[in-house]
């Protein structure tokens, strides 16, 4: 018996100006997505990046206290790379975190002050399709992005951020799950690839410190990218799991 191909992607809508990246860690978005973001800049559409932890407790080598630091730093070099100028971390615990109000708020806050039309978040799926697990802050801060999104919208849900001057922001069009085993949507990232893998090179320390196939990021990416553009019609891809608000 012959399976099935799976079905083609589908192009994501590129008619919007600004996006919000809400990822848990340092380097989420260059495994995949920072290609996709290379393109959109290209576009001279703006993107900000948020990262939830500074990814402290990454690298098994290094103490956090000094991994932390490091981490943000290679953070802001990869997304210049891209074209992004605007990095920011939520300081919540690299490993650790957690589901809940705070994390709702804090994503609340930070769609509430850039008002962007998409938001973009990495894979919360269990897997990325198979048997290989994904991570409990991956799965935490994608389910509270969804939420957090919904939240920034509604006036009488964390009051306290309009006592802080953020004001309600219905704006946000769609959020896209990157990489999400559940994606119909992709974008073609065909003339952006090597930014792409420029971008996640800038990680030096952290993939000195993980080894294996993940540390090589022309190949890791290349597998990703093709993998992806085959069901897009392109050589390389980047998928989306869409979620259209509204």
């Amino acid at each position: 018996m012959t399976e099935q191909a799976p079905e083609p992607y589908q192009p994501v809508d590129e008619g919007w100006r600004t996006a919000v990246a809400i990822v848990a860690h340092p380097d989420d978005m260059e495994y995949g997505g920072a290609s996709a973001v290379a393109r959109w800049t290209a576009q001279g559409k703006q993107v900000v990046y948020v990262m939830v932890t500074s990814g402290e407790a990454g690298i098994d080598s290094m103490d956090p206290e000094r991994c932390g630091p490091l981490r943000e730093a290679e953070q802001r070099a990869s997304a210049r790379v891209v074209g992004v100028e605007t990095v920011e971390f939520l300081g919540h615990p690299d490993g650790v975190v957690e589901y809940g109000l705070p994390l709702r708020r804090d994503i609340a806050r930070v769609v509430r002050r850039h008002r962007p039309d998409i938001v973009i978040t990495s894979n919360f799926r269990e897997t990325y399709g198979g048997t290989f697990l994904n991570q409990a802050d991956h799965i935490a801060v994608g389910r509270a992005t969804l939420d957090g999104v919904r939240d920034a919208g509604n006036r009488w849900v964390f009051r306290e951020l309009l006592d802080e001057g953020h004001q309600p922001w219905n704006g946000v069009r769609q959020i896209w799950a990157a990489a999400s085993p559940e994606a119909r949507h992709a974008v073609d990232t065909t003339d952006t690839f090597d930014l792409g893998v420029a971008s996640l090179e800038e990680h030096k320390a952290y993939l000195a410190g993980l080894g294996g196939a993940m540390a090589d990021a022309r190949e890791f990416l290349e597998g990703f990218g093709r993998g992806a553009g085959t069901r897009l019609g392109t050589r390389f891809a980047v998928p989306f799991e869409v979620f259209p608000l509204g």
